[in-house]
């Protein structure tokens, strides 16, 4: 299984009997997944979203967003309660315009679900922690296996 290291964005191979919050990156030795969702500018997003093996949830946010600002602990919390079904990840649209035009975002926040670089599924607007966890696992079961 391929896995992109959320600190220095090398890409791993980590056995598919092993989680990904076990593994060791093999460029800066720092576990490669600890379950933290992980900043991404427009050039990490696309390596993040198609160079890893487990699906990407992609919160897409900005700063001046209360809605954005009240879900983010939510977003951490179910990163960290999902961190080996999938990896979470934020793009602040503010700083990564061209990526929130070319995604379509049209408004905040909007989470996606990617899968080998294709969205499989996408909700705009923020929920509490319990509806956003089970939006995200109804979203792996669209996943092709």
């Amino acid at each position: 299984m391929l896995i992109v290291c959320s600190h220095c964005h090398a890409t791993n191979r980590i056995p598919a009997d092993r989680n990904a919050s076990e593994g060791q990156c093999g460029k800066c030795k720092q576990t490669i997944w600890q379950g933290t969702p992980i900043d991404l500018n427009e050039n990490q997003f696309t390596k993040y979203t198609t160079k890893n093996d487990m699906p990407v949830v992609v919160d897409f946010w900005a700063s001046w967003c209360g809605p954005c600002k009240a879900m983010a602990p939510a977003y951490a919390q179910v990163s960290e309660q999902m961190k080996d079904q999938a990896l979470f990840a934020k793009v602040n649209t503010v700083n990564a315009e061209n990526l929130a035009a070319t995604m379509n975002i049209r408004s905040i926040p909007t989470l996606v679900v990617f899968r080998n670089g294709q969205e499989v599924d996408r909700l705009a607007g923020a929920l509490p922690a319990n509806q956003m966890q089970q939006w995200i696992q109804q979203a792996l079961l669209k996943m092709p296996s």
